[in-house]
């Protein structure tokens, strides 16, 4: 079959398609696959655009956009013709040789950001262990550091292996993993003097803070952006003493809050920033960049088999190129104004239920009263059952984050299933 001919019908040719034996079964599901996840009842087998559908065939519009990671939607023609040719071209060779398309993808990067070097990998946490790495070896050899101390936050998410769990400021990741990662300090987020504090506290009689490792926005926090002047005055301290400052921009990055990336809503350039989720559309690729000056690594201090991938990369670069020609960000802008302005319309209506809408572009939360039962979960269970699928960033907020392609028509329909979804539950409160 030619490459034409799949781009023109991508689906899956009656030979090479899996048989399904029965009908989904997630109690089967269940005695095969780990239980890391307290998944939702629904199993999903089918996208396209900002739509999925579930093994019933019922049809929802996806806010969640595989957290953050399907950029363009799902089955989006540039990413279905990208993934059909490199697939027959070349998927996998090992970095031991030149991946010309690894360098075409790292040449775009580069051109639209701050950073100046490029390392690839294959998810967010594998690209925030890549730049602790970088600077603690910065810290070694670069400002001769003996025991070096990376300053993180409170509420952050970087990941979930052992480094980054470590940074990660939430103990409910950390529990029954210790002995966790020494090197690690957490500070309060947007509080500048938690910041000068800790660096005399920890640099006191030696020197030790060698990086400042934060989120444009928290994510998983509970989409907190940072604040502007916060960032800013970060970024002198660090111009000061020589501190690395790295910004986890797995969530946020690749247009995401509007801009290609979440720094440029701070004013400020990290000297090592992280990419991954939206970086590849929902195929694994993740990206550790960084200043000139921090590229201190040398052949065999960091690798990674399939980091780079021709595939990977290639999907990536389209994924770029495609945000870049379509004008998403433009997009972006005017529907997260939407989306924000709708949801202030309905917490408006619940003052008492909901306290606070906030974010960037197409990340946004809506956070719920402290003091109420009702939780983030909840709306999500409720806005399901009204077709559309929204994710919790914590037990208090409901996060907002669809494809970037994202439609008015659809940022509307989204509203109202909210809307819908808010009546039934206070309904049922009242009920009970």
């Amino acid at each position: 079959m030619s490459v034409e001919t799949l781009v023109d019908n991508p689906q899956i040719p009656a030979e090479s398609a899996p048989v399904l034996s029965s009908a989904f079964d997630s109690a089967n599901f269940d005695q095969s696959v780990m239980s890391t996840y307290a998944r939702f009842s629904l199993a999903l087998e089918r996208g396209e655009g900002c739509r999925v559908w579930d093994t019933q065939g019922r049809e929802y519009l996806d806010f969640v956009a595989g957290i953050a990671t399907c950029t363009l939607g799902h089955a989006h023609p540039a990413m279905v013709e990208t993934v059909t040719r490199q697939i027959q071209t070349l998927h996998h060779v090992s970095n031991l040789y030149y991946v010309p398309v690894q360098g075409q993808l790292a040449k775009w990067l580069i051109d639209h950001s701050c950073a100046e070097r490029a390392f690839f990998c294959n998810s967010g946490a594998e690209a925030n262990e890549g730049a602790i790495k970088l600077a603690r070896k910065y810290a070694h050899t670069v400002l001769d550091i003996e025991f070096p101390v990376i300053l993180t936050a409170h509420a952050s998410f970087h990941g979930r292996t052992l480094a980054t769990i470590t940074a990660t400021g939430q103990p409910k990741y950390q529990k029954n993993f210790d002995p966790l990662m020494p090197g690690f300090h957490y500070v309060e987020y947007n509080d500048i003097e938690a910041i000068r504090n800790a660096i005399a506290e920890i640099d006191e009689g030696d020197r030790r803070v060698c990086a400042i490792m934060l989120e444009a926005l928290q994510g998983e926090g509970g989409v907190r952006p940072g604040e502007r002047e916060y960032f800013q005055q970060i970024r002198q301290i660090c111009d000061e003493t020589g501190i690395l400052l790295i910004l986890d921009e797995v969530q946020v990055g690749m247009g995401r809050t509007g801009k290609y990336w979440g720094y440029e809503n701070l004013g400020i350039e990290p000297d090592i920033f992280t990419s991954a989720k939206g970086l590849g559309g929902g195929i694994p690729i993740g990206a550790t960049l960084c200043k000139a000056k921090c590229d201190v690594f040398q052949p065999g201090d960091h690798a990674s088999t399939f980091g780079g991938n021709p595939f990977a990369c290639a999907v990536a670069l389209t994924v770029c190129q495609t945000l870049e020609k379509e004008n998403l960000l433009q997009n972006v802008q005017a529907r997260g104004e939407q989306l924000r302005d709708g949801l202030r319309a309905i917490a408006s209506k619940y003052p008492d239920k909901i306290t606070e809408v906030r974010g960037w572009g197409l990340i946004n939360g809506m956070e719920l009263n402290a003091d109420i039962t009702l939780t983030s979960a909840d709306i999500v269970k409720a806005a399901m059952a009204e077709g559309v699928l929204l994710v919790p960033a914590g037990p208090k907020v409901v996060r907002f984050v669809p494809p970037l392609i994202v439609s008015a028509e659809e940022v509307t329909q989204a509203l109202q299933a909210v809307e819908k979804a808010m009546v039934s539950l206070i309904a049922s409160t009242v009920d009970s």
